[in-house]
């Protein structure tokens, strides 16, 4: 007995609802960005991160070290006799990323319940 249109139709949607249940069965992939002016507060909240996945069983790519931002300011030490005497500051941001290739509710659970140090930016996307 041939296909109608109408059944045809309704196999492929069936197919598509299967292969979206499968992608969310294997979890949503992750990525986790931080930044911190301190280069050793963003690595030790990193391995937080990673021992959490380790834990939770999710598959983890990183940290990957991102380019350190440097922002510089020259300053006058003095109003107006010595102007030509400066100082200079910078400040520098560390940046890391880490990828969760495979999440699960375990990790997003454990990642939320995270607390990390002050001066430590984290923001998480979901890809």
């Amino acid at each position: 007995m041939p296909k109608t249109k109408t059944s045809a139709r309704v196999s492929e949607i069936k197919e598509k609802k299967t292969a979206k249940e499968e992608v969310s069965s294997s979890g949503v992939s992750l990525k986790i960005k931080l930044k911190a002016y301190d280069h050793k507060v963003i690595d030790a909240s990193c391995r937080q991160i990673i021992e959490i996945a380790l834990r939770a069983g999710v598959e983890v790519a990183g940290p990957i070290p991102l380019p350190t931002e440097i922002h510089k300011y020259t300053v006058n030490r003095s109003s107006f006799i010595h102007k030509d005497s400066r100082e200079q500051f910078e400040m520098r941001i560390h940046k890391r990323l880490i990828e969760i290739l495979t999440s699960n509710q375990r990790f997003i659970g454990a990642l939320r319940d995270l607390t990390l140090p002050t001066g430590v930016e984290i923001e998480v996307k979901t890809t």
